[in-house]
């Protein structure tokens, strides 16, 4: 056939299908609309999965295109096995036609058919379909209307296809080729199905069937407008037209190979290390710039992350082959080159794409070097001892200081022969996730891309906050990640600022806004904003998640804070100044502020202090705080000179840094502070103040947490609704708990010692029955006596009870109580004197039985000589030897010796 071009075959197929009266619709984004299944578009039907469940209306029945797709895990692709078979991708096209309830089996059968033979050329003779084995339509299909031999046509029980586990479904039929015997290790005679025909029958193009509707219990109930769902992977296609047995060595990936090997000095094809290295890059940059050109960049989570992990995986391979200047930079534009005419956001982003990738290289520049020399340090520990498996938390080391996703560090310790421990890298990354929740997100953060900001001409954000909630503004950056961005699509977390705003950013303990900001237009962006910052001078900026639509440098925008929740934190902050100033009153003017968070929710302060505070103490500072609350005075600023307002008595806060103008604040009567934040507009606004909690945090600062307005009448509700509850389960008033609560106390203390008496003294009974097994020898008796579930100092008294009752003999008493073992021998104080040895026939076995009791004594002795001297004491102090009690305690771990079962 005359095309054989990557480019030439998808236009031909897109052509083909447009001849025929289908849409063509082109490739949707890699990140799926409005699918929170999905990490990233996998297949073609993707984009049109809301159409084939009737939740989106379209103005056609037929459609095809060339949709690009990522797959970075699952049971479509292994990471690992990219670069190293002829066909596993990250990034791949798939090209495919649909119908939403037009044509059926029959058209989708014919027209793939004559695709593959009469446009491709493909020789028919080299073609097998597989077909469901209770789909006999689709089997007659192709041997009546197609005529493909029966020998060729396999029935296969997996072909079959479903969006979940109930919707949408059917049999598929897979069209194969079959690429001789080179691909089945030489054999000719491979047939279809068997194992070693996996890689020589190659699938080209599968055809779903969507017949059916799968409820709950499984039943399966015929659909009545049937869909067809088609996908060709337009890698696999390629190699096939242009005889190829690799999909690397086509014209979709040489180039970029032929770029990389020239760069490195290597060649292709001599070397299958290096055949992997570059197919990996290869691979890797497709992805990496179609994922920036959709508005994804480089993150520590999400999608974003996977981007990371696939471009820091190629740059540890570049290095493999001598790579260590940025070369993704140039891989990336070579893509561009490639497969910018059909799909144009490539052209579009092409600066974009050129900065991220030199940014992200350089920074993984900077410390893989350290982190290969820190695992190459690892991986000779390993392999001069005997564990093969390194330890989880040096691989969330390489993570998270040299920047090493552990996917990476799996390949390189799999090159040796090693792993690492996969759970504790997790426990390792659950810890830092914790710790880096406790601390600011800002706060210890690389400034120098907010001073390229200001740099760069972006100005000072104005603040209307103190005006109002809303405003409308102009967006005049966006980062992600630390990189300057021209957009941001939906499902991005993106760093934004406007050119003024009503969102007041974290400071002076206050945290910052949050809410939404919307676009303008047909379809609008809209973003919802989890926090304000402002991490250099006064750019303001938005955290903000783009829920929808995409936001770009320019747009104009409304920007709304969540009024509710600040309105919460006026209360919070306002309340913060006046128990300040309640604190100096009660404790002594030594207090000072030591840092301070107010939220929502609760507000928290930080002050000097030698000790814990009183609950007297407590209550006065309520008390002055509640007053001045009651009160409803008047909440002014204004704004002076700091000489001023140091003037007028305000107290400056903790480690802030005032200009030569500053904002005095006044709360009430008595209250005088420098303070920028949001406040209520008089006292009563506040409506209660309950302190929650007084803590020591380190020495000299405690720290008082509160709850104000709503949140602190919901607390003094749920704590009196548990107190009346307690009062109504102990049938006394709620005056009277805490003094029934204490002889409900004494009771129980009472009645445990009075059960465990009785416990006692029936396993007192139980143990004194079985001296009836004593055995005797001679005029000695011995016995052994297992009790459990009594504590070891009760055991002693128990051996000695049961000695007496014994006569004249030795008792072994053993216990166990819990994890914990007991064993005690007590001997009486007159024993009589061992009996000759006999002589004649039955001397052996009495010899034997001497031998044993005379064991036993020699260790009850050695037992008693080892016991404390408080043990070995006798009844009525006698000394050992004549009435001793020796004990020893064992636990699962100490020395052997307890009978298991006596």
């Amino acid at each position: 056939m005359a095309m054989r071009a990557a480019t030439e075959i998808r236009k031909a197929f897109i052509d083909f299908f447009a001849e025929r009266g289908h849409r063509v619709v082109k490739s949707y984004a890699l990140i799926p609309p409005n699918d929170p299944t999905l990490f990233f578009v996998n297949a073609g039907m993707v984009q049109f999965k809301d159409v084939f469940v009737g939740e989106r209306q379209v103005d056609y029945a037929t459609a095809t295109s060339s949709q690009k797709c990522l797959r970075v895990s699952g049971k479509h692709n292994d990471l690992e096995n990219v670069g190293r078979t002829a066909r596993h991708h990250t990034f791949f096209e798939m090209l495919g036609n649909f119908s939403f309830g037009d044509y059926f089996k029959k058209d989708a059968v014919a027209y793939a058919w004559e695709f593959l033979t009469e446009v491709a050329g493909l020789p028919v003779d080299k073609l097998h379909v597989s077909v469901h084995p209770d789909d006999d339509e689709a089997f007659s299909l192709w041997r009546d209307m197609i005529g493909v031999p029966v020998e060729r046509i396999h029935r296969d029980p997996s072909n079959f296809w479903s969006m979940g586990d109930t919707g949408p479904c059917g049999p598929c039929s897979e069209i194969h080729i079959d690429l001789g015997p080179e691909m089945s290790g030489g054999k000719v005679d491979v047939a279809y199905g068997e194992p070693e025909g996996d890689e020589r029958y190659l699938e080209l193009w599968n055809l779903v069937f969507m017949q059916f509707d799968r409820s709950a219990d499984g039943v399966l109930t015929p659909l009545p407008k049937p869909s067809i769902d088609t996908g060709a992977g337009l890698e696999r296609l390629t190699a096939v037209l242009q005889g190829k047995l690799n999909n690397y060595d086509t014209d979709l990936f040489m180039p970029i190979i032929e770029q990389v090997a020239a760069r490195a000095g290597v060649t292709y094809r001599t070397n299958s290390e290096i055949d992997v290295a570059l197919r990996v890059i290869a691979d890797h940059s497709r992805a990496a710039a179609n994922l920036i050109a959709d508005g994804i960049y480089p993150d520590n989570e999400g999608r974003g992350y996977v981007l990371r992990r696939v471009m820091r995986r190629a740059i540890r391979f570049g290095r493999m082959i001598g790579l260590t200047e940025p070369f993704l930079v140039d891989t990336t534009k070579t893509v561009i080159d490639l497969l910018g005419d059909v799909f144009p956001e490539l052209v579009a982003s092409a600066d974009t794409i050129h900065r991220i990738v030199l940014q992200e290289e350089k920074r993984f520049g900077r410390t893989i070097t350290a982190g290969l020399k820190r695992l190459g340090e690892e991986v000779e520990r390993l392999a001069g001892g005997d564990v093969k498996v390194l330890d989880g938390r040096v691989a969330f080391e390489l993570y998270d200081t040299h920047g090493f996703p552990p996917d990476l560090t799996g390949l390189i310790l799999a090159e040796r022969g090693f792993s690492y421990d996969h759970e504790g890298f997790d426990v390792a990354m659950e810890e830092q996730r914790e710790r880096a929740r406790a601390a600011s997100k800002f706060g210890t953060g690389d400034l120098s891309v907010y001073q390229e900001l200001v740099d760069g001409g972006v100005s000072p954000t104005t603040f209307l906050g103190y005006r109002g909630d809303t405003s409308e503004a102009t967006v005049l950056a966006l980062l992600v990640d630390g990189a300057s961005v021209p957009m941001a699509a939906a499902g991005q977390r993106v760093e934004i600022v406007l050119d003024e705003t009503p969102f007041y950013a974290e400071s002076g303990g206050q945290v910052g806004d949050t809410g939404v900001i919307v676009g303008f237009g047909a379809e609008p962006a809209r973003l919802t904003v989890s926090d304000t910052q402002k991490p250099y001078g006064d750019v303001y900026v938005h955290v903000a998640l783009v829920d929808e639509g995409v936001v770009k440098v320019g747009d104009r925008v409304a920007a709304s804070v969540d009024a509710e929740a600040r309105d919460a934190t006026r209360k919070n902050h306002s309340a913060t100044h006046l128990m300040h100033d309640a604190l100096r009153k009660v404790l002594g003017e030594h207090v000072r502020q030591r840092g301070s968070m107010v939220g929502p929710t609760r507000l928290r302060f930080d002050f000097s202090h030698t000790g814990a505070m009183t609950d007297e103490e407590i209550r006065q500072v309520e008390h002055l705080v509640n007053a001045h609350v009651f009160a409803n005075e008047p909440v002014t600023t204004d704004v002076m000179s700091m000489d001023a307002a140091m003037d007028k008595g305000a107290i400056a806060f903790f480690e802030e840094k005032y200009g030569d103008e500053v904002r005095v604040l006044s709360v009430g009567s008595e209250s005088v502070e420098l303070c920028g934040g949001t406040h209520v507009r008089a006292t009563g606004d506040i409506g209660l103040l309950k302190i929650v909690s007084e803590t020591a945090i380190s020495s000299g600062v405690r720290r008082v947490e509160a709850v104000t307005g709503m949140n602190a009448l919901e607390w003094v509700q749920q704590r009196d609704a548990v107190l009346r509850a307690a009062a109504d389960a102990l049938n006394v008033g709620v005056e009277s708990v805490v003094e029934r609560v204490g002889k409900l106390l004494e009771d129980r203390k009472d009645l445990d010692q009075r059960l465990q008496d009785a416990k006692l003294q029936a396993r007192r009974a139980e143990a004194a029955a079985s001296l009836q097994a004593a055995k005797r020898f001679g005029d000695v008796k011995a016995a052994v006596v297992r009790i459990d579930d009594v504590p070891g100092k009760d055991i002693r008294a128990l051996a000695e009870s049961l000695r007496d009752q014994l006569g004249s003999g030795v008792v072994l008493v053993a216990g166990r109580d819990g994890a914990k073992v007991s064993l005690v021998a007590a001997v009486t104080s007159r024993t009589s004197p061992r009996p000759a040895v006999p002589t004649g026939p039955a001397s052996a076995t009495s010899r034997r039985a001497s031998t044993r009791s005379s064991s036993r004594r020699s260790r009850a002795e050695r037992t008693a000589r080892r016991a404390p001297v408080g043990a070995r004491r006798g009844r009525g102090g006698r000394p050992p030897g004549h009435d001793a009690a020796a004990e020893e305690v064992l636990t699962p771990r100490g020395r052997a010796g307890a009978p298991a079962d006596p």
